[in-house]
């Protein structure tokens, strides 16, 4: 998708400029969470420019033009999720015009849409996870064999936001937002920011706090309290982008002998799966992870249970 900052589209309709302000003061969405959102209305407006021949007036539309819309996503053989997504930035949208007074109603209300396709999370076995996580010191020994002088920082970086991802579950938006000060090694929780400015507190494995601490001292990094966790270099004052992370974490993929289309996300899965595997109770494991509903969590209660089913049917001799 494109970048929404750069769409002319946007520039000249107010009121996505609005809307996306809206959504990252007002709601502190991640920014991939903007981008698609904005992509899907502009995406919307150049169908209706298509259909009609003139520009959207979002005030005037009404539900058959949303039916209209549905109908022609229909015929392109979407999938059922890249739907959802599309309605739902028209639905959020509509709702801050009617925060606004914009409108009267929500034309999308009660819109039957396609039943979504429930797919289960993927996820990394433990022994997985071992050698992903050792992959950026190795590669770091790798690197030094070939120059000596290799700057050790990303490696270590990578390896202290890698562990946490899996230790404590983080979003890697979250982990990638972190300060010194959200870090509490003493007591061994980290504070996070998350969706909807949901703030929490979690737990950080032993493990995750010597790679931190190994990159801190490694690194000279300042530990100022306002100062990024993660910088994207020493010395930097703004904090390592997530797309960084994704497209390092494919050279450890490889080296770990994993599928490098992998992405941060698949740890974040791990952790909730490897909890509820070992006993943790759905409610406890729902707060680690932000989840405002317990149904968001539940999904990998399904996921443990397909596990438990495929040993039975392995093992059980009248399966």
């Amino acid at each position: 998708m494109t970048d929404p900052a750069a769409s002319p589209l946007r520039d000249h309709d107010p009121l996505l400029g609005r809307f996306r302000q809206h959504l990252e003061t007002g709601r502190n969405v991640s920014p991939y969470t903007v981008r698609n959102y904005l992509h899907a209305l502009e995406e919307f407006a150049a169908w209706r420019l298509g259909e009609t021949g003139t520009a959207v007036d979002w005030v005037t539309l009404r539900r058959e033009d949303f039916r209209r819309y549905l109908r022609s996503l229909g015929r392109r053989n979407l999938a059922r999720s890249p739907i959802h997504l599309r309605f739902s930035a028209l639905r959020t949208f509509y709702r801050f015009l009617l925060r606004e007074a914009l409108v009267t109603e929500v034309p999308l209300r009660n819109l039957s849409l396609p039943k979504p396709e429930r797919r289960l999370p993927t996820f990394l076995t433990a022994n997985q996870v071992e050698p992903l996580l050792a992959a950026p010191l190795q590669e770091l020994a790798r690197a030094r064999q070939e120059d000596p002088e290799t700057d050790p920082s990303p490696f270590l970086r990578d390896a202290a936001l890698l562990e946490l991802l899996y230790s404590s579950g983080l979003r890697i938006s979250e982990a990638c937002g972190l300060r010194v000060q959200d870090v509490n090694p003493g007591e061994r929780i980290v504070r996070v920011l998350g969706k909807g400015r949901r703030e929490r507190q979690v737990p950080v494995g032993r493990p995750a706090l010597a790679a931190l601490e190994r990159y801190w001292a490694g690194t000279r990094h300042p530990r100022d309290p306002e100062s990024p966790a993660f910088p994207a270099r020493p010395g930097h004052p703004g904090a390592v982008s997530p797309g960084e992370i994704q497209r390092r974490l494919k050279r450890y993929l490889a080296a770990a002998g994993l599928d490098p289309a992998l992405t941060p996300h698949k740890l974040r899965h791990s952790f909730a799966t490897h909890l509820l595997d070992r006993g943790a109770d759905l409610r406890s494991v729902q707060e680690l992870l932000g989840h405002a509903r317990l149904t968001s969590t539940e999904v990998y209660t399904h996921v443990s249970t397909e596990r438990l089913r495929r040993a039975y049917d392995a093992a059980h001799p009248r399966a």
